[in-house]
């Protein structure tokens, strides 16, 4: 089944919402979107491995991918054209349009061969992006079946808030609905049963008293035969 009806309704819903502040987004973000450089510094891709990022936006997290682990090639996908457009910018700006290839794409269907003649991937990211999907479900389980063999799966998002202050909860919570985010309570319950299905492993951690959390999915290591 086409995937471009869902496409072209959550695209225009985040061109809408992003179109003038994708100038001022990775200034503004800093401040709240926290966990992600922790992220980036924990991906240790293998030698050669690629990197793809879902919900990629403005391209900052990509561009420090790409300068953090040279040799390894990035690419990233979002639904969002007018998103796409700061990325290019950036990257261009980074210098590293030879290293991070930008497509436009439905994350809970896509085809990694026709986008960027690849495979799958050694590692994908997805940082603060399933909050802002309603289909979200779709896309972990989209991302878990384009991990090359090995590879892993790293998410930071909004997390459960359970060890903060019911004030700043209630504040927090108001001010994300404005921005149409939803943390994702039910998160690590959802990367488990992918994992189960894949036959990976997940672990979940809170960060910053429950503020983000940070799950990974990693494929289960097979033991070696024993030889006679």
């Amino acid at each position: 089944m086409s995937a471009a009806p869902r496409m072209d309704g959550a695209a225009g819903l985040m061109d809408a919402m992003y179109r003038h502040q994708r100038h001022i987004y990775d200034a503004s973000r800093k401040f709240y979107l926290l966990g992600r450089d922790r992220l980036i510094a924990e991906l240790a891709p293998r030698p050669n491995g690629t990197i793809l990022e879902i919900g990629c936006g403005t391209g900052r997290n990509l561009i420090r991918i790409a300068q953090a682990y040279p040799g390894r090639d990035c690419f990233g996908l979002d639904v969002s054209a007018a998103m796409l457009e700061t990325a290019r910018q950036s990257v261009a700006r980074a210098g590293m349009a030879d290293r991070i290839v930008l497509k436009q794409a439905d994350a809970t269907d896509f085809d990694p061969q026709a986008l960027f003649g690849q495979d799958g991937f050694d590692r994908i990211v997805i940082s603060y992006a399933l909050s802002m999907i309603p289909p979200w479900r779709g896309v972990v389980e989209e991302a878990a079946r384009r991990l090359s063999p090995g590879g892993e799966l790293h998410i930071v998002d909004f997390g459960d808030q359970r060890d903060l202050p019911a004030p700043f909860r209630a504040v927090l919570n108001r001010w994300l609905a404005l921005f149409h985010v939803t943390p994702r309570d039910d998160l690590a319950t959802v990367v488990d049963a992918v994992a189960k299905t894949a036959g990976a492993t997940a672990s979940t951690r809170p960060l910053h008293r429950g503020y983000a959390v940070h799950a990974t999915l990693r494929p289960r290591q097979l033991k070696p035969l024993n030889r006679p």
